[in-house]
């Protein structure tokens, strides 16, 4: 498992996703340790006009901020989300510490947020040195095995079902703005890889993971809630962003007030009752 995740985790990317990654890595030096690069413009191989995303591991949380608050809002509700500019592109990048990556990732923890992203590709596009490296990939490394633990492995199916029934339990886990079918048509989109990846992963398994989905799914949505608040004090444009994401992925025509865009906190709540009715959001 460890081999195969870090094949894939050198694979080249475009240039100016490294040079995005190097600046989001020396705005938080010399805390900075690795960044990873995954999402749907790995996925779809498209830059202009969209959103990258990042994760950055630190070293530590106080080390990695100029104030405080920042650090504590890291350790208790993880992690932090950033909206950041470089060379013409936009992007998004969450904060972890190297300890709780390598946690977040594996069956100890409930949430489902850190191991149903890098259980998809990923790639590792900065790191401060040999050790960050290895430690990024043993994280990693842990995440596609917890996925399919967390889902129970079935007389008879299939290995492309067992990652879609999956990753489909892990979006019914968080408030997602995608159309149905979208848990789908992420393994759709590299068939190859993940067949590639299941023998080992099964393997890889540390214990199989006894699931309460519906207990899952309650404190997912809740934890997704209270990060979205978070997020409206550390994301610039957080509001046009999470209006621009829904819109993208659910097919909506969300349009913002300025007083939405002043308050995006408050913008968040009062749109909520609507989403979920409509669908938008799930």
């Amino acid at each position: 498992m460890r081999d195969l995740v870090a094949d894939e985790l050198s694979l080249p990317v475009d240039p100016r996703v490294s040079a995005v990654a190097r600046a989001i890595a020396g705005k938080h030096a010399p805390a900075s340790r690795a960044v990873l690069f995954y999402g749907s413009c790995l996925r779809e191989g498209e830059l202009k006009g969209r959103m990258l995303d990042f994760y950055l591991m630190v070293s530590d949380y106080r080390a990695a901020y100029p104030k405080r608050w920042l650090a504590a809002a890291n350790r208790l509700i993880p992690p932090n989300v950033f909206y950041f500019e470089h060379q013409g592109l936009a992007a998004k990048y969450a904060v972890l510490s190297e300890a709780d990556f390598h946690r977040l990732n594996g069956p100890e923890t409930s949430s489902v947020s850190v191991w149903a992203r890098f259980a998809q590709p990923s790639r590792l596009v900065w790191a401060a040195d040999d050790a960050a490296r290895d430690r990024a990939i043993d994280a990693v490394s842990r995440a596609a095995p917890t996925l399919l633990s967390s889902a129970g492995e079935r007389v008879g199916e299939k290995p492309l079902d067992w990652w879609r029934r999956a990753f489909a339990l892990t979006y019914s886990a968080e408030l997602r703005a995608e159309k149905p079918g979208r848990q789908a048509s992420v393994v759709d989109a590299d068939r190859a890889r993940y067949a590639r990846f299941t023998q080992s992963a099964a393997a890889a398994i540390e214990r199989p993971l006894k699931a309460n989905w519906r207990r899952r799914r309650i404190q997912g949505k809740a934890l997704s809630v209270l990060r979205l608040a978070k997020a409206s004090f550390t994301f610039a444009g957080g509001a046009d962003y999470i209006a621009w994401k829904i819109n993208r992925h659910a097919g909506t025509a969300i349009e913002l007030t300025p007083w939405q865009r002043r308050h995006p906190l408050l913008a968040g709540i009062s749109l909520l009752p609507r989403l979920l009715r409509s669908g938008a959001v799930r």
